[in-house]
């Protein structure tokens, strides 16, 4: 027992502490990459045209015989509060906070849902504006202003249906690391 001393290290160790952190609990701040991105790009458009779509139906006049328009507001609000919510998520980067989430599904299913309801909604407010009315009154450009600016609505949420499809087939390989490695999946 006399070498015991010799073979025992009696220094004490500090305890480095780890400078990355699981992105679940790291802190909420702007991705300004996002904004950057053609799809954060997309979702403003949709946010404003959205906002614009509704705001003008909201402002005509509408008459008894005009049920249809209901059915446009619900589309118009109801996807503009949801395209708000899922745009801070990605904005404020939650997205990472929530990994149970399928994010790329969600917002693929998300996009092609919006395209089909303001498909609907441009159909029905297009065919709503009557074109033997006088032109530049208040009643027809409220609502011709209002079937431009859902088809302008209804081409971004298909472009972003879109972009989000390509990235989800993306996903599992990239189209550079194909090219360089010599790899074609054809």
């Amino acid at each position: 027992m006399a070498d015991f001393p010799d073979k025992v290290n009696t220094q004490t160790s500090t305890r480095t502490h780890s400078s990355s952190v699981s992105p679940r609990f790291s802190p909420i701040g702007l991705d300004i990459h996002f904004l950057k991105s053609f799809i954060g790009l997309l979702m403003i458009v949709e946010l404003v045209f959205g906002l614009l779509v509704w705001a003008l139906i909201a402002g005509s006049r509408i008459s008894s015989g005009d049920a249809a328009f209901g059915w446009v507001m619900f589309v118009a609000v109801f996807l503009w509060i949801l395209t708000i919510i899922i745009f801070f998520f990605y904005l404020l980067s939650l997205t990472p906070k929530l990994p149970m989430v399928p994010w790329a599904y969600v917002l693929l299913y998300f996009n092609l849902g919006a395209t089909v309801l303001y498909l609907t909604a441009f159909i029905t407010n297009a065919s709503s504006v009557d074109p033997t009315s006088i032109k530049g009154s208040y009643k027809y450009n409220n609502r011709a202003a209002a079937a431009f600016f859902a088809g302008i609505v209804m081409i971004a949420y298909g472009i972003n249906t879109f972009l989000c499809f390509l990235s989800l087939q993306g996903s599992g390989s990239n189209a550079a690391t194909s090219q360089a490695t010599g790899s074609n999946s054809a």
